[in-house]
């Protein structure tokens, strides 16, 4: 038995029919690697036998009475791969665009929360002879960290090896809790909440007085609330599009490597402005100010908490969607996102954590259905245009169950007020990118995409040649 950390319950809490809280992985598989063939048959049940020994993929809420405290992940008595193991066929020609538009689909389909929360789709019948996988996994139980280390249970580095074995009884218990033990565990961390928010002001206080001190000096990261408003900002609906695209890593680090002080996340971060720039400017709708992302960081090396899947926090960023110059726009965010890197390490690594522990599962889901409802998305300030993640991978190339993985597109969750999510995953020399947003406001997601070759390529002229 194990309690859900304040900030994954979160997630919970935050979920709609339309603000769908779970993370997707599109993998692209080569079938020809797996030893003794590939069917899907004997894919789902090696999943099987691997999944017993992982606990986020056989774990399932527990609720507790009245609301009382945050959930528990408890064992699944009951189990069944049937129910989370599907198998698809895509539609002619078989390409990218119809794989994606499935993908879109099942990110647009909410987890049931009676059994584990994760689903696995198999598609097969690509004209490439590939397969693809879209694995959906709820964000209360995963981050990308923990994401990509859930993914070493699965995947090898050769196709006939082994998987890394995982500890079946982690986080679980075979004697499911009584609701009179629920209710009596709620109330002793609800009577220790007062004392907890009293430790945390004093930090907090202290936090607030740097940030204003930052700001006088101008040296804070860039404020939320300070974004132009775009299409993509406003109130979404349950569909989701879904484009991906590649870049060569080599080129990120030549070009990287060719700007003083530049990273190889200040050059990601300079190409989705610029494809953003492209994008917004092809349909008349560039605004004058720069567009806003929040950037997702792991704190996992620097959390003090030992319980939790989720260990991140956020810095905010502007992508220099108001500059025309690629090479210009590098040089401004190699600078700023120094300063908010600086800003970040000031802000205690468990602070996000520590206030989620005062989510209330009432009062965050009536906030949203509020701001659903009166569309409160659509006026007012704009918090941040879009959420924009940098995940590293492995340097080699991964095998899932001995079909070696020739892509995985990350998708992460878009929100009211943010329609668009861009995830970028490094593996095995390539940088994976996959773009999903609201269906209605962000319709035309692979002109997106195709903008993300042209600025690569516009960069890497002007600093490379």
């Amino acid at each position: 038995m194990e309690r859900l950390s304040g900030l994954d319950a979160s997630f919970l809490y935050l979920e709609t029919p339309q603000q769908l809280m779970h993370v997707c992985g599109l993998m692209l598989l080569d079938p020809a690697t797996v030893p003794g063939g590939y069917s899907f048959e004997g894919f789902k049940d090696e999943i099987e036998r691997r999944v017993a020994r992982i606990p986020m993929f056989v774990r399932m809420l527990r609720q507790v009475p009245l609301g009382l405290d945050h959930p528990l992940w408890v064992k699944d008595p009951n189990f069944d791969i049937d129910r989370h193991v599907h198998r698809l066929a895509v539609p002619a020609p078989g390409g990218d665009k119809e794989v994606a538009e499935i993908a879109g689909h099942l990110a647009g389909i909410g987890l049931d929360r009676s059994r584990p929360l994760w689903d696995m789709w198999v598609i097969e019948g690509m004209a490439s002879g590939q397969v693809a996988v879209v694995l959906k996994m709820h964000h209360a139980s995963v981050d990308g960290v923990s994401g990509a280390n859930m993914l070493s249970h699965l995947c090898t580095l050769d196709p006939a090896a082994a998987p890394e074995p995982a500890d079946p009884e982690a986080g679980t218990s075979s004697a499911p809790p009584s609701d009179l033990a629920l209710v009596a565990r709620g109330l002793v961390s609800n009577l220790g909440k007062p004392l907890h928010l009293a430790r945390l002001m004093a930090p907090t206080t202290d936090l607030i007085t740097k940030t204003v001190g930052l700001a006088r000096s101008g040296t804070a990261m860039a404020a939320p609330l300070t974004a132009p408003r775009t299409s993509f900002n406003g109130t979404i609906t349950g569909h989701r599009s879904v484009a991906y695209v590649d870049m060569s890593l080599e080129r990120v680090r030549e070009i990287k490597n060719a700007v003083d002080g530049a990273t190889v996340n200040d050059v990601v971060l300079t190409v989705s402005g610029g494809a953003l720039r492209r994008y917004l400017e092809h349909r008349g709708e560039l605004p004058e100010s720069s567009l806003l992302a929040s950037v997702p960081v792991s704190v996992r090396a620097e959390s003090r908490r030992t319980g939790g899947s989720n260990k991140v926090s956020s810095l905010f960023t502007r992508l220099g969607t108001d500059v025309a110059d690629p090479l210009e726009r590098l040089h401004q965010l190699a600078v700023s996102n120094a300063r908010a890197k600086a800003h970040h390490k000031a802000i205690p690594a468990d602070t996000l954590q520590d206030w989620a522990e005062f989510a209330a599962p009432r009062t965050f889901g009536l906030a949203v259905r509020m701001v659903a409802g009166l569309r409160l998305a659509d006026r007012g300030p704009v918090i941040h245009n879009l959420v924009i993640s940098n995940v590293p991978g492995p340097p080699v190339p991964l095998y899932l169950l001995g079909a070696r993985i020739d892509a995985l597109y990350p998708l992460g969750p878009i929100f009211h007020g943010a329609g668009l999510n861009i995830t970028v995953m490094s593996s095995n020399g390539r940088m994976h990118v996959g773009i999903i947003g609201c269906r209605e406001s962000i319709p035309l997601v692979w002109d997106l995409a195709a903008d993300f070759t042209e600025e690569l390529d516009a960069l890497y002229a002007l600093t490379v040649g």
